[in-house]
């Protein structure tokens, strides 16, 4: 279950309670689901019961227990807890993540798009200044791929033009990199670190982390495992990994809304760190047996692979298969 499909679940058990006539409020449009906070209880929470208590006429306790009475037999979770005020916590079931590989290798480089924005219409003004080109480019994208319809400020232009963003110098995924990653409001990252092939380049972890993914599915071939999530990943880094990988669809929603490509980039980045810290762990070591827990391994990588191509995609930059 992806924190999409958790947000859809919590808004579709309101939407029963006020059919059912147990709370008398208007359905919001979409509920917010986020990780819980560190000490918290769960791994993902939501202020819901808080937000329509007053139109409900109601405690939020209140209104956490109606909602929460209509999720104790949802799909994907083992369990639902009220706290504080009012706060639904959520749990996931433990084969939650298997359930998340499979959506996204189902779903490939479109996971995490949608139609939360649908309805909504944005046009830019037209700009010329190379930065702002580019930048409502890929906001643009980024607005299309929550299923509104976007265009103008020039990006039209999807490619970048020799002799702009510092393309002659750089090249073009990192001159993209180096525009895209700073904030809209802050000042372009200079361009000339993402040049060097080391760790601390930001652009060569996730395009590295990338080409990974592709080695290790060749070697998986070669010693006869194929990727299949069939069984709960249970190695070091794994929980970490999937935990990024559900987040992908709300960070896609949220550089959507917010016109914050540097969102998706430092997203990226963390999705790139936990599959490098995760790789050493996925295919038999010595004398040990390929087993369904490798298939499952190999199967959350390529996962973490589709994300990071999907990504670098809306971003336009390129995800080489050897670095």
């Amino acid at each position: 279950m992806t924190p999409a499909d958790l947000s859809l679940t919590v808004l579709h058990a309101v939407r029963r309670a006020v059919d059912d006539g147990a709370l008398r409020v208007e359905v919001p449009p979409r509920v917010k689901v986020e990780r819980a906070r560190p000490g918290g209880a769960g791994e993902y929470a939501s202020n819901v019961a808080l937000t329509l208590a007053r139109s409900a006429g109601r405690s939020a306790r209140e209104v956490a227990g109606i909602i929460e009475e209509r999720l104790r037999d949802a799909p994907g979770l083992s369990g639902v807890e009220i706290t504080g005020p009012g706060f639904l916590n959520f749990t996931l079931r433990s084969d939650a993540g298997s359930d998340l590989v499979r959506t996204v290798l189902r779903e490939g480089l479109v996971y995490g798009h949608g139609t939360s924005l649908s309805g909504t219409t944005v046009r830019f003004a037209e700009v010329t200044e190379s930065r702002a080109v580019l930048v409502t480019d890929v906001v643009v994208r980024l607005l299309r791929s929550q299923g509104a319809e976007a265009g103008g400020g020039g990006s039209e232009r999807v490619y970048v033009q020799p002799g702009t963003y510092e393309e002659d110098r750089l090249g073009r995924d990192a001159a993209r990199w180096a525009l895209l990653r700073a904030a809209p409001h802050d000042r372009p990252l200079d361009g000339t670190p993402f040049l060097a092939q080391h760790e601390r380049n930001s652009l060569f972890r996730v395009r590295y982390a990338y080409s990974r993914v592709r080695r290790l599915l060749v070697n998986g071939e070669q010693l006869g495992v194929s990727p299949v999530a069939e069984v709960p990943v249970d190695a070091p880094g794994g929980p970490e990994l999937l935990s990024v990988l559900g987040d992908h669809p709300v960070v896609l929603l949220a550089a959507a809304r917010h016109r914050a490509p540097d969102r998706l980039a430092r997203h990226l980045e963390a999705a790139a760190d936990a599959l490098l810290a995760f790789q050493h762990t996925v295919l038999p070591l010595g004398d040990e047996k390929p087993s369904a827990a490798h298939r499952s391994r190999l199967a959350l990588a390529e996962a973490a692979g589709t994300v990071l191509a999907g990504g670098l995609s809306v971003l336009g930059i390129s995800a080489p298969d050897r670095i």
